[in-house]
């Protein structure tokens, strides 16, 4: 990868020093260096077209008028997330079948697919992990094992082919105490490790519903903001309501509208 990336040297350079330009193909060719690194740590795989397209994980290059939404959320989150600083992003959602998982990861790859970032996509709902099955992974190690200590994180970290610069780190199985382990210290512990490996990723946390676990409370302090799910026809006003009053003290970024009439409204 680093092999294509433009360099400052083919940049004409003023008296003065760098142009713009020239720090910005520097920066960029510096990163493609740091995600080649990130490739040689991490598992690849492929994943299966058929399951891709049965759970909705869209093509986020496409003329697909849903992934043309998902690109529009994407640039709305991050010039939220970039003016604050945020590089922590939980998902949330009041109910089960809401949208929340189908949604982060579109919005992952969506997001990925800006070269000056890489994203990392967690699957912290333990209640119901559903994130590898998404992608046709059958993971040999997941964040699951990491919290457990199990586990390094970086053995529970993999690529899906076709989807640059995204990576995904899914749960394997059920924690019956979740709530604990994720409020305790080896969640803290991981998250930090998360934040600090590569300061250009941006790191989005996949949890279970607000309203069905404390799950998603116990967790929301240690992130810097999140994004709220409803689906049309399904979330209740009164449970969307709730929720946002739940996570007063997590600033949020937005709530998408799930199988809305026009895609992703409600931003």
């Amino acid at each position: 990868m680093a092999a294509e990336a433009a360099t400052a040297d083919s940049v004409p350079q003023p008296e003065g020093g760098p142009s713009p330009v020239a720090e910005f193909l520097a920066a960029s060719a510096a990163n493609e260096l740091r995600l080649g690194d990130l490739y040689v740590r991490t598992r690849v795989f492929t994943p299966p077209s058929d399951v891709l397209e049965h759970n909705r994980i869209l093509d986020p290059g496409s003329s697909d008028g849903a992934a043309v939404a998902f690109r529009m959320l994407r640039t709305q989150v991050l010039q939220r997330m970039d003016a604050n600083g945020w590089r922590t992003l939980g998902i949330f959602s009041p109910g089960a079948s809401d949208g929340k998982t189908t949604t982060a990861a579109n919005l992952a790859a969506s997001l990925a697919s800006d070269r000056l970032h890489t994203v990392l996509l967690v699957e912290f709902d333990f209640k119901r992990p559903t994130l590898a099955a998404r992608f046709g992974l059958s993971p040999e190690l997941g964040s699951d094992d990491a919290m457990g200590g199990r586990a390094r994180v970086e053995d529970c970290l993999y690529h899906p082919d076709g989807f640059a610069r995204l990576v995904i780190m899914p749960a394997r199985s059920t924690l019956h105490n979740s709530s604990e382990i994720l409020a305790g210290p080896r969640s803290r512990d991981i998250v930090a490790e998360l934040r600090s490996r590569y300061p250009e990723r941006i790191v989005i946390f996949d949890l279970p519903p607000v309203l069905t676990a404390d799950d998603a409370l116990a967790f929301a302090p240690l992130i810097e903001c999140g994004l709220v799910v409803a689906a049309e026809g399904r979330t209740r006003r009164s449970d969307l309501v709730r929720t946002i009053d739940l996570l007063n003290k997590t600033p949020l970024v937005g709530t998408v509208l799930n199988r809305a009439a026009d895609p992703l409204a409600g931003f």
